[in-house]
């Protein structure tokens, strides 16, 4: 606990330190990696009430104000675990999703279903794969994938997508040393995935509801 307790000091400290040596030209690519996550996970939750506008009984902008305390708890706490009762809550009681499609979506979603970690960690390793100069070929690319979504299975707690990059890293040979840049940004970033995996467990909830 002390250790995440700490990490906005650390974040700071590096923040610091690139802007005192580099200017403001040292974020530039960071910028670049923080704008392609959030387009990403727009496109995300975008294809969610897609496919909930098209199979399900709720439409798309009831099922948000329905869970939008769910949503805002997931972003302020950056955790699918400590946001499960207030999903859970929310899609019975808001939505009048049945207790069995609520369960199997908020209960067992949380720890399978995260789509915007597993998405945030393979736009991980291709940045710093560009970012290093090292050229993955298309199967190491295809590993990339396979990995991001296995590290993504159980990771939701505070952090915990920074702890399974290593994963990722290690699996097409990139150095985890690369992951302590991404701690500058990571902070917003993680309360982003986070929100995107509990609307990616909502709109489950939804589909399996049917109509």
């Amino acid at each position: 606990l002390w250790i995440i307790e700490l990490l906005p000091l650390a974040v700071f400290c590096v923040t610091a330190v690139i802007a005192g040596t580099k200017g403001l030209r040292g974020f530039g690519p960071l910028g670049a990696f923080v704008g392609t996550v959030l387009l990403a996970l727009l496109i995300q939750a975008g294809f969610y009430l897609v496919r909930v506008s098209l199979g399900s009984r709720i439409a798309p902008l009831r099922m948000l104000r329905g869970t939008r305390d769910a949503l805002v708890s997931a972003f302020s706490t950056a955790s699918s675990a400590a946001t499960m009762p207030v999903t859970y809550g929310n899609l019975t009681h808001n939505l009048g999703i049945s207790d069995r499609s609520a369960t199997l979506a908020a209960l067992v979603g949380t720890n399978f279903n995260n789509d915007g970690t597993a998405l945030y960690e393979a736009v991980a390793a291709l940045f710093v794969a560009q970012a290093l100069g090292i050229d993955l070929s298309v199967w190491q690319q295809v590993v990339v994938m396979l990995a991001s979504i296995t590290a993504s299975v159980g990771a939701a707690v505070p952090e915990a997508g920074i702890v399974s990059m290593t994963l990722v890293f290690g699996a097409v040979g990139l150095p985890t040393e690369a992951i302590g840049t991404l701690l500058v940004v990571d902070w917003l970033l993680d309360r982003c995935r986070t929100a995107t995996n509990v609307l990616g467990d909502i709109a489950t909830a939804c589909l399996l509801d049917g109509r």
